[in-house]
């Protein structure tokens, strides 16, 4: 944009000079109005050469050529007149200061192209037949052209710097940008974080009032069951005590809800340090879920020494979970040769737990909320959505994470980290 606006500046000077032709030297009109054409006509060619390919490949040397042209006319114009008595010498200026203040030029660019006029000037006073005669006005007017090249200088000089003190802000202004979005970024998921908390924090809250409202009735009823089932009456009826039976194993269903619930209660508390081997938990886990497992492969990969420390009813907890969450996700998928593989790896002074399945995946949309409080995608009734936040809060209470990995149509992977025994030597 700049060059076009400084190529019709000059272009526009270059042939507002037919009145001064017209006014100083009208027997020259003919001839200095081709060479007007001419330069203009060069001017414009110059400049579209700057949308070529070699244009843009040499564009300071092409720019520099075609701003050469009206200076070298006007030196020719100078030297057919009157030399340096001539009034062309203002046209040379006018060029000086055009390049100076529109072109987007460096200072020493326009410095040399100012030298480069004066030389002109000088050629064009000097070569003359009769030469130099009046030295005053040679000087003079001398003087008044290494002025402007100076001045113009100077100019391009500041609005150089000016130029890269804009483009240096709006480059820190891209990275206090770019920095303002991470923030915005990261504070979404501070957000997100403290939500999770939230959430927890109520439903510990909730937890310890169901604690104390529901146990007590649930005892009771326990304990009414048990003198029922030691009634003649009920021993005689192999129907009553199977009701009976249910009854008991539907209040122990309550007692082990309310139970797990407590972990939420407990949360930020820290684990203690006794110590248990993963293995031995593993086999507590496979026995309580293998009703669920029946028919699935389950494999073991287990690296390294086992001996973790935290809680080891809590971890049997976690397991049971992931391997109860496996094998329904088999059953449901279905899927041709189901197959569970829990393996571990040491990692420094964490042992690396992964419980994976060959199921039919978690869709993207519901994998970053598995471990949220209530969210499920069984049916009604078939689950409370809790089994994987408590897993979560027992893992982080053990200092560790519960991630979720899966793709969809193809498999599923959850890991958590625990302390190891040895970790503490």
């Amino acid at each position: 944009m700049q060059s076009r606006a400084c190529a019709v500046t000059v272009i526009v000077l270059v042939l507002l000079g037919f009145v001064l032709d017209l006014a100083v030297y009208p027997q020259e009109m003919a001839r200095f109005a081709v060479a007007r054409i001419v330069t203009s006509i060069g001017v414009l060619a110059g400049l579209g050469m700057l949308y070529t390919a070699f244009g843009r490949r040499h564009v300071h040397a092409v720019t520099f050529a075609w701003l050469t042209l009206p200076q070298l006319m006007i030196a020719w114009m100078i030297h057919v007149t009157q030399g340096e008595v001539s009034l062309f010498y203002a046209g040379i200026i006018l060029t000086l200061f055009a390049v100076g203040t529109l072109f987007p030029v460096g200072y020493m660019y326009t410095l040399g192209y100012g030298l480069l006029t004066l030389t002109l000037y000088w050629i064009a006073c000097v070569a003359r037949p009769q030469g130099v005669t009046d030295h005053a006005q040679f000087l003079f007017h001398s003087t008044i052209i290494l002025f402007s090249v100076a001045a113009s200088t100077v100019y391009t000089f500041y609005n150089e710097r000016g130029r890269r003190q804009l483009f240096d802000l709006k480059e820190e202004l891209a990275q206090k940008n770019d920095e303002l979005e991470r923030t915005n970024r990261s504070l979404a998921d501070i957000k997100g974080q403290m939500l999770q908390q939230e959430k927890m924090a109520a439903l510990g809250t909730l937890s310890a009032g169901l604690l104390h409202e529901v146990n007590n009735p649930v005892n009771f009823c326990l304990m009414a069951i048990e003198v029922a089932r030691e009634e003649p009456a009920a021993k005689g009826s192999p129907m009553l005590l199977e009701c009976l039976e249910d009854a008991r194993e539907g209040m122990l269903r309550v007692q082990y809800i309310v139970s797990d619930l407590k972990t939420f209660a407990y949360r930020n508390e820290h684990v203690d340090g006794s110590t248990f081997l993963l293995e031995r938990a593993l086999d507590a886990a496979v026995r309580l879920v293998s009703h669920e497992t029946k028919g699935i492969a389950i494999r073991r990969d287990l690296a390294g020494e086992t001996l973790v420390r935290g809680d080891e009813a809590a971890i049997v907890g976690v397991l049971i979970n992931l391997l109860s969450n496996a094998a329904l996700a088999l059953r449901k998928g279905p899927t041709p040769a189901p197959e569970i593989l829990i393996a571990s790896r040491e990692e420094g002074e964490r042992l690396r737990v992964t419980v994976r399945d060959n199921g039919p995946g978690i869709a993207p949309e519901n994998l970053q909320r598995v471990v949220e409080p209530f969210f499920t995608t069984r049916e009604v009734g078939q689950g409370l959505g809790l089994g994987l936040s408590i897993s979560y809060s027992v893992i982080e209470r053990h200092g560790g994470h519960l991630a979720a990995e899966s793709q969809p149509g193809e498999w599923t992977r959850f890991s958590f980290d625990l302390p190891r025994a040895g970790g503490e030597r």
